[in-house]
């Protein structure tokens, strides 16, 4: 066995002795062997199945876009818990809180058990009930008659296989290529992320900071114990960072409100929102001036990115003082290993291209590119047929397509993964566009705000009951695909919308069905896999391709059995000064006081996980609330308003009220109120409507102009008293006030 391969031996060792030996390489049985040509598990078990005895099945978690493996256990056909995979490199057995919800996803009583159309009207929430060859024929028919360029598949961050599908499927039919946007991606900051790597390493791949080998962490805005990009990759990360046999590294958060990641810091820096890049630059010019760190004279190369930088101007700007900001300086640069991460709170800006690029800069003149400890790129696969799919698109692409359709230059309108009339702020005017639609689709598995919109609704199986691949981005320190793959049979008379659009390539004929030949997705998954098989980097043994994909599901995926890191190459920095324009905010601060910070909460993420109780019961690591809106004061602005906890109040800005309840909240700033974004849903499911306030509806449609990225940060609101108080439920609430009832 080659160095650093996995022995089948110990990998069913690290699973407790899972069942997933009755399907090793080579010591299949036959009856194991005939059904895993067919859904797994079995419905009629092979002879060796015992009733009651755990089977473990590994597969990829899609409960955000990081691409964790997973193990889901299952006792007579039935999923019962969901674990990390120890052996994938990503998350090495580690799983957050939504991951583990996964199966409330699956089981949810609100989910839609069949095709259906809308009888009574868009929103009338009249549903009769297809079967699916009738829905299929429906869309097919509209295909016939409708003009390509006006067809748009509107998504949310895909799985790469499903990406690969819409891609192609689009393109050979003369479609425009589709549109990927969710508020995820947005607070996540993702896209701002990819152009700014495009920029200075010629590759959009997401940079991946490699903090556990490093020994001094400097964050902008990036909550990577939380909700950022891969949260549980960069946790396993930070506790390597914190448990160095040299040392204890040391941490420190640039943020306007003391979140669950910088409370893990040694320092909380309370940056003023928006100068965080100009906080930026001024690091930049103190270490470049002083001739700070161990980098030598190539940090004087780039001097002039930093010519014209006034350390008092900036020092006024962002509230820091010019002696802290010396201070952070020094600590920075006298690190051996230190990274400077920008995060999505930077990216929020109106400013927040630039501000990226002034932070990334600082990994240049330290050095950091490409080292231990410093940045690197997601490495990609050794297959031509196995790629990532592209960044999400920009709010600016997003305004376009809504121009577009109250233009009616769409008549066909795909919807998958996104819940754009609730994510989206109201002022785009999302919802009242689709009023231009002839035909809108969506494939939401739930009545959310934007299916209830539609005319079809053709709910997509959940991800534990069907085929995909993920290529996590940011990745680890090697290439990996996850593999998605049933873990159960399919609960309901649903589809996978991969299924249906391979369905309707092979109806249209043609340049589609050449586009797409596979009779179905596991065929499809097994073909674009089977690329892998002869690379000599793979971490298992297989001597026949059939072997290879039987290991590909039974590891949960592929990946290089020794680290192999993407070096990023510095194509796009210019010894010329950096730009970071004071940022712009919608409100005139002397009727509008505070910054809004609105923040994707750990649990419900964007609201995403609303509809499941387990994730609206746990409290919210700071404040401890849950099952409701709150907005975060500190006691001197509370003190200043005559408010305390449970007070309701509400936000204004100049683009619309919301009502939250109050939680005095030291760690924030007296000029920032805060409210975790994630409820306020009309529609979505018993445990998600009309629960708490969408602070979405606060922002208008603020832009960066260098990104077209969504200005999400750069909102101001007044605050004004109610005279109501709602008893918020809090951890220290034993006896369960402040849930409402559930219907």
């Amino acid at each position: 066995m080659k160095k650093g391969t996995i022995s089948r031996r110990h990998f069913l060792k690290l699973v407790g002795g899972a069942a997933a030996a009755g399907t090793m390489v080579g010591v299949l049985p036959v009856a194991a062997k005939q059904a895993m040509s067919q859904f797994e598990p079995y419905v009629i078990p092979p002879e060796e199945a015992l009733p009651g005895k755990a089977n473990w099945y590994a597969t990829v978690c899609r409960m955000c876009p990081a691409g964790c493996g997973i193990m889901v256990r299952t006792i007579n056909g039935r999923a019962k818990k969901i674990e990390g995979n120890p052996v994938f490199p990503l998350n090495q057995g580690k799983l957050c809180a939504r991951g583990q919800a996964g199966l409330q996803a699956l089981y949810n009583p609100d989910r839609l058990k069949n095709a259906v159309r809308q009888t009574g009207g868009r929103g009338s929430r009249q549903f009769e009930p297809l079967y699916w060859e009738e829905a299929v024929t429906a869309v097919l028919d509209k295909l016939e008659t409708t003009d390509p360029a006006k067809i748009t598949f509107f998504a949310g961050v895909m799985p790469d296989s499903l990406h690969y599908l819409v891609s192609q499927w689009l393109a050979a039919i003369g479609a425009p290529p589709p549109i990927q946007y969710d508020l995820l991606a947005a607070l996540n900051g993702r896209a701002v992320s990819a152009q700014a790597a495009e920029t200075l390493f010629g590759s959009d791949q997401q940079p991946v900071y490699d903090i556990a080998n490093a020994d001094m962490v400097f964050s902008f805005g990036a909550n990577f114990a939380e909700t950022w990009l891969s949260p549980v990759a960069y946790n396993l990360g930070y506790g390597q960072f914190r448990g160095q046999a040299g040392g204890r590294g040391f941490f420190v958060q640039f943020e306007p409100r003391l979140s669950a990641t910088a409370t893990a810091a040694d320092q909380w820096v309370p940056v003023r929102p928006g100068s965080e890049g100009l906080v930026a630059l001024a690091l930049g010019r103190i270490i470049v001036e002083e001739r700070l760190g161990r980098s030598g004279t190539f940090a004087q190369t780039f001097a002039g990115m930093y010519r014209g930088i006034d350390v008092e101007t900036v020092a006024g700007a962002s509230n820091i003082s010019a002696d802290r900001l010396n201070e952070l300086a020094h600590i920075l640069a006298d690190a051996d290993r230190p990274v400077v991460i920008p995060g999505g709170y930077a990216a929020g800006q109106t400013n927040g291209y630039t501000s990226y690029l002034a932070i990334q800069s600082l990994n240049l003149i330290l050095s950091r590119l490409g080292r231990s400890g410093g940045v690197h790129l997601s490495p990609s696969p050794p297959a031509e047929s196995l790629t990532t799919a592209p960044a999400p698109n920009s709010f600016a692409d997003v305004l376009d397509l809504i121009e577009r359709m109250q233009a009616g230059d769409v008549e066909m309108l795909f919807i998958h993964g996104a819940n754009p009339v609730y994510e989206l702020p109201q002022t785009a005017g999302f919802k009242e566009a689709l009023a231009n639609v002839p035909l809108v689709v969506s494939f939401s598995s739930f009545v959310d705000e934007t299916a209830v919109q539609s005319d079809l609704i053709l709910p997509d199986d959940t991800y534990l009951e069907s085929w995909g691949y993920q290529i996590p981005t940011p990745g680890a320190d090697r290439p990996a695909v996850a593999n998605q793959q049933p873990i159960v049979e399919r609960l309901y008379d649903t589809r996978s919308t991969g299924g249906v659009i391979l369905e309707l390539a092979q109806q249209m004929g043609g340049a589609a069905a050449e586009a797409l030949p596979w009779a179905s997705e596991r065929l499809f998954i097994e073909d674009v896999t089977g690329a892998l098989f002869h690379s000599s980097l793979s971490p298992y043994n297989a001597n026949t391709a059939a072997e290879f994909w039987a290991a590909f599901r039974q590891y949960g995926g592929w990946w290089a059995h020794r680290e192999l890191r993407h070096e990023p190459e510095p194509v796009g920095f210019e010894n010329k000064p950096l730009p970071v324009p004071a940022p712009r905010f919608d409100g005139a601060p002397g009727e509008y006081p505070f910054f809004f910070y609105p923040y994707p909460n750990v649990n419900l993420s964007d609201g995403r996980g609303a509809n499941l109780p387990w994730l609206q019961e746990a409290p919210e690591p700071m404040t401890t609330a849950r099952w409701s809106t709150w907005v975060e004061v500190n006691p001197e602005t509370a003190h200043k308003y005559g408010l305390k906890n449970n007070d309701v109040v509400k936000l204004i800005s100049p683009h619309g009220e919301i009502e939250a309840v109050v939680v005095e909240f030291p760690g924030i700033r007296p000029d920032v109120l805060a409210v975790p974004v994630g409820q306020g849903h009309e529609d979505y499911g018993r445990y998600a409507q009309k629960r708490g306030s969408n602070p979405m509806d606060l922002l208008g449609t603020a832009t960066d102009p260098d990104s077209g990225a969504l200005a999400w940060g750069a909102t101001r609101v007044r605050l004004e008293r109610t005279g109501k108080t709602h008893r918020l439920a809090r951890l220290e609430s034993i006896h369960g006030e402040g849930r409402e009832k559930l219907t």
